[in-house]
């Protein structure tokens, strides 16, 4: 079997390069391992090489070096290949997906990721697109997608970048006016937001549904209906903490195999954490899953129990 480890430069507060390809040489040499470093050009490209090395059939594991976005790219490129599997080896501002884990912290230890456990993953398809964790549209999507403009300043690291941008969107502007169809029904109206959850932890910390489950075969839908400017400041914690059903007459949960979104304008949509822009949005379970390895006795089980 194969390893090979992509690294994103742009991951994170600064360049890990160096210090990624150091760790990786002295534990994969140690192991006996064959394996490969391959280091991200631009946007786009982890994708690009995952996708090259699955195509190869080879039995390999695909490392994913930097933070959320990096593991996003490596899974779309990975995905529906049965030769090949990936992992976070984390290291960026948030890493929020590994938090369903029991132990998120073992994904920063090369040792613990070599001495691994599989599972299947499913994957959103949004458009063209496929995402692992979280995809969403409207105020929440330009918030995501903004937080990588303060994420390097000094300071706004983590939970912090989102509340700073938070502040910025939530100034321009909260409501806007969509078509969505989801389970055969049509919901046409205003909305704050629309969260589609295959993940739990997003935006630093946010953990919206609880019991999201990623290898359930179902997506968790949040749709938010337009809130004035104080009432965001007022269910904000709420909704990180995953206490929707406190506001249902704000916050209507659904749970869907797919859902369809029409927007007035084209759109910002975010695909974790990286930023799309459509008008018409479908989103679904997609046909592809991902095979992901993990530290060897963690769980990632969702706390039944947690929105109660």
């Amino acid at each position: 079997m194969k390893h090979l480890f992509i690294i994103n430069p742009a991951a994170g507060s600064r360049d890990q390069t160096q210090d990624y390809t150091r760790r990786i040489q002295t534990a994969c040499e140690a192991a006996g391992l064959h394996y490969r470093i391959a280091v991200s050009e631009g946007p786009g490209d982890c994708r690009r090489l995952a996708r090259e090395a699955a195509q190869t059939g080879e039995e390999l594991r695909i490392y994913a070096c930097g933070g959320d976005g990096t593991l996003n790219e490596v899974a779309a490129g990975a995905a529906g290949f049965p030769n090949a599997a990936v992992t976070h080896y984390a290291g960026g501002s948030g890493n929020d997906f590994v938090k369903i884990f029991s132990e998120p912290g073992a994904f920063f230890s090369l040792d613990r990721l070599l001495d691994a456990e599989e599972t299947a993953f499913d994957m959103i398809r949004c458009n063209e697109d496929l995402a692992l964790n979280i995809c969403s549209v409207g105020l929440d999507a330009r918030i995501g997608t903004d937080v990588a403009n303060y994420k390097r300043l000094p300071f706004l690291q983590g939970f912090r970048a989102y509340a700073v941008s938070t502040v910025v969107n939530v100034i321009r502007g909260i409501g806007e006016h969509y078509v969505v169809r989801v389970n055969g029904e049509t919901i046409d109206g205003s909305k704050t937001m629309i969260c589609v959850c295959n993940g739990r932890f997003y935006g630093g910390g946010f953990n919206p549904v609880p019991e999201a489950d990623p290898a359930d075969g179902v997506l968790e839908i949040l749709l938010v209906e337009k809130v004035s400017r104080l009432q965001v400041s007022e269910i904000v914690g709420k909704y990180k903490n995953g206490k929707y059903r406190d506001y249902p007459e704000l916050i209507r949960h659904i749970r869907a195999k797919e859902i369809d979104i029409f927007c007035d304008a084209p759109a910002a949509v975010n695909l974790d954490g990286e930023l799309r822009r459509a008008q018409e949005i479908h989103m679904s379970v997609a046909a592809e899953k991902l095979r992901f390895f993990y530290p060897r006795g963690l769980t990632w089980a969702a706390k039944q129990t947690a929105n109660v």
